[in-house]
């Protein structure tokens, strides 16, 4: 297979990639109609961690993580993701408004950017930089002018919801760092058996806690929430990961994190086609600015790879004269 077409695959992997993430957002607004966030994360990866079961059943592929010290090296990996990045950005919600947290969550290019430079020596280049902050700015803006403001008593909200950013761009840059001593589909198994087991041994803690016990499945008899939990259990938690492990083995980090900001159109407008939410002129505007940013950087970055190998060439021909 020629680079070409590994690269068409890449992309292709990360648009599939933004278009699950961009219509989750309508699925956790109608599961958590029906069930606690804790108990609709623990049933989210009670159903990803089937789905990633039944893959490798259907592969006949085992899990080659088995040594003590392997496992460990992945603790740093599942200590930002699934646990600290869900758990974050849940109880951030409690305390500040969707609009903040989306203003907030748009900073998780910048935060990579800045990891994947001291971590990975990935250095972006100006233009990439530039688009970067376009891209950025294309979300606030979006949030800014829907009336989404700071407010002083939702401070300890924006600080959880900057934190679960924090831990997303550490996760990207984990993953990608993994990827080279790691199979991704092993990688995502981790990260889902992880979640199944913390998420679970939560949920029954509150409900022990609670005496509630029995009622641990009873919001899954409601059919909209158990489509839901099917949506973002399967495509948008095992699904995403999958696609996440299999583009950071070709993409960096940086290129990959702007694709959760471009994901922001796609709830833009699932919510006009499914909700009958209005689309606004900013939304436009907004919209633009982020797909430009996204292929500004994207396009900035195939250019500096060319200047990388062109200067390559013209290095060993001085050295062959």
């Amino acid at each position: 297979m020629g680079k070409g077409s590994t690269a068409g695959i890449v992309y292709a992997a990360a648009v599939c990639y933004m278009l699950i993430i961009g219509f989750a957002f309508l699925f956790i607004k109608l599961s958590l109609e029906s069930a606690d966030p804790i108990d609709a994360l623990a049933h989210r990866f009670t159903v990803a961690f089937a789905a990633i079961s039944i893959l490798f059943l259907i592969l006949r592929r085992r899990i080659s993580l088995i040594g003590g010290k392997q496992l460990l090296s992945l603790l740093p990996l599942v200590l930002f993701y699934p646990f600290l990045f869900f758990l974050l950005q849940t109880y951030g919600l409690e305390y500040t408004t969707s609009g903040e947290a989306g203003i907030v969550n748009a900073t998780v290019p910048i935060f990579t950017m800045l990891l994947a430079s001291f971590f990975l020596r990935e250095r972006a280049s100006l233009l990439q930089k530039l688009f970067t902050l376009l891209t950025v700015s294309g979300v606030v803006f979006i949030f800014l002018m829907k009336g989404a403001n700071f407010q002083a008593s939702g401070i300890r909200g924006i600080v959880l919801i900057m934190l679960s950013a924090l831990a997303l761009s550490a996760y990207s840059i984990l993953t990608r760092k993994l990827t080279l001593r790691h199979h991704f589909l092993d990688l995502t198994f981790v990260i889902l058996l992880a979640g199944f087991i913390v998420f679970n041994a939560l949920s029954v803690a509150h409900h022990a806690a609670e005496g509630t016990l029995p009622s641990y499945f009873d919001s899954l008899g409601t059919p909209s929430f158990l489509w839901s939990i099917l949506y973002l259990g399967i495509p948008s938690t095992a699904g995403t990961a999958l696609l996440t492990s299999f583009i950071l083995t070709r993409m960096e980090a940086l290129r990959m994190s702007l694709f959760n900001n471009a994901a922001t159109v796609i709830t833009i407008l699932a919510g006009v086609f499914f909700l009958d939410e209005s689309l606004a002129y900013y939304h436009i505007i907004g919209a633009c600015m982020v797909l430009v940013g996204v292929v500004g950087v994207n396009l900035a970055g195939r250019m500096r790879r060319g200047e990388a190998v062109l200067a390559e060439k013209v290095g060993k021909g001085l050295t062959l004269r």
